[in-house]
């Protein structure tokens, strides 16, 4: 049997249901997956000065192949973005500067610095997002940056951010879609502190005069991301949950959750339609947590799935900010982005083929037989079917074929670095 043979069927089976399979699909083409970069080189960037990772963030595995040159890390993106349907964006760190060779400190980074990645993201028609680097340097090896007592450290930092979000600016002016601009910091303590509320006074202030500027939000989106607990501050972080949430909210930014960030029995997709209900869009970086903030390749799981079907069965797709945050070293990395990407996107596909007003429906009706027996059984529609026509009508390889043209980039160009 075809794939469009095998479709059709497929196809005629959701349409009993009243699931129109082919506005699905045009639907799952206008979603763009932010695609962080650090996958490719394990959040090295391309700093001169070439700081150690640092700020509670490790990357495990040695297999070879990394990139270490920008030329080299936008190669393997293009492989990776030639295996996964749609067209997407790419999610940049201020440590991913070009600056010929010249040492350039994070205060005083500038547009300029970032031309060939625009250029690039051109040529591909590529949207682009931008991030802060607040790790990984001498000003924060002890932990604190924005909320540092110290108020020359603090100052660097809020300089840095300052000139992040017109960097942000220049990448929306140019490619003619907002970036997003999200900061996460590192700050905390490693033990119980005896005073919490003085970090975040200074962390709050500094935040403040980072936002003092307006942006116009066309070219420029601003956003916070919290974090539970991290290496070296696993007894209090100062931008915590709550901290970020209330900050958002009274200031109009988005808040960014980051699925390893949370306690192991919290659940990022029950958090959408509260969110939803009480601001206008947020964002996503979807990771994968084992046993801690270990941001591995993204599963098609259940977390997943359910955090497609929150954004799918609210109506969201176009305020939720989807961005991806995981780094294994361990295996071919430009197979993790494809492996990561590819299922996010077939998690919102199985999202948009689930009849979720006839759900919710027998849910109002307290028929929680029905609804229940109703889940189960679409774990096994032929799902697998529309994928794969998604798929070869986006002319990227179906099934397991992409690996194929993996392990001939391994051949050809990873192996030779």
């Amino acid at each position: 049997m075809s794939t469009r043979e095998a479709f059709e069927s497929a196809k005629a089976i959701y349409e009993k249901w009243g699931i129109d399979v082919d506005q699905a699909l045009e639907k799952l083409k206008q979603v763009p997956i932010s695609i962080h970069c650090w996958q490719g080189d394990d959040i090295g960037g391309f700093e001169v000065n070439g700081n150690e990772l640092s700020g509670g963030i490790d990357v495990t595995g040695n297999y070879p192949g990394k990139a270490t040159t920008p030329e080299q890390l936008r190669s393997d993106l293009e492989t990776a973005l030639s295996l996964i349907p749609g067209k997407h964006r790419v999610n940049l760190h201020s440590i991913y500067a070009e600056t010929n060779g010249e040492v350039i400190e994070r205060d005083q980074l500038e547009p300029q610095h970032f031309e060939k990645w625009v250029n690039w993201a051109k040529e591909n028609g590529l949207g682009l997002d931008f991030n802060p680097t607040l790790f990984s340097h001498p000003k924060s090896d002890d932990g604190l940056t924005l909320a540092h007592p110290d108020a020359a450290i603090r100052d660097f930092w809020i300089q840095h951010c300052i000139a992040c979000r017109k960097i942000g600016e220049y990448f929306g002016k140019e490619l003619g879609t907002p970036a997003l601009t999200n900061i996460w910091i590192p700050d905390g303590y490693k033990d119980i502190p005896s005073d919490r509320l003085t970090p975040r006074q200074r962390l709050k202030d500094s935040l403040d005069r980072i936002f003092e500027e307006e942006i116009d939000p066309n070219y420029n989106l601003d956003s916070v991301e919290s974090k539970l607990f991290g290496l070296g501050s696993e007894a209090y972080v100062v931008g915590s949950h709550e901290f970020y949430l209330s900050y958002a909210l009274k200031n109009n930014k988005l808040c960014l959750l980051d699925t390893g960030h949370f306690h192991p029995t919290e659940a990022v997709s029950n958090k959408i339609s509260a969110m939803l209900m009480f601001t206008d869009q947020l964002a996503l970086h979807v990771s994968r947590p084992v046993r801690w903030d270990s941001d591995h390749v993204v599963l098609l799981d259940d977390e997943l799935r359910e955090i497609a079907h929150e954004i799918v069965r609210n109506g969201a797709l176009d305020r939720v900010k989807i961005g991806l945050d995981f780094f294994d070293a361990s295996i071919n990395r430009v197979a993790a982005w494809t492996i990561g990407t590819r299922n996010m996107i077939k998690a919102l596909l199985y999202a948009l083929l689930v009849p979720s007003e006839h759900l919710k429906q027998l849910q109002e009706e307290g028929n929680f037989t029905e609804r229940l027996a109703l889940i189960e059984e679409f774990k096994t529609y032929p799902f697998g079917a529309i994928w794969d026509y998604y798929c070869e009508t986006m002319n990227v390889p179906i099934r397991e074929t992409w690996l194929d043209d993996i392990k001939i980039y391994e051949e050809k160009v990873l192996s030779q670095r």
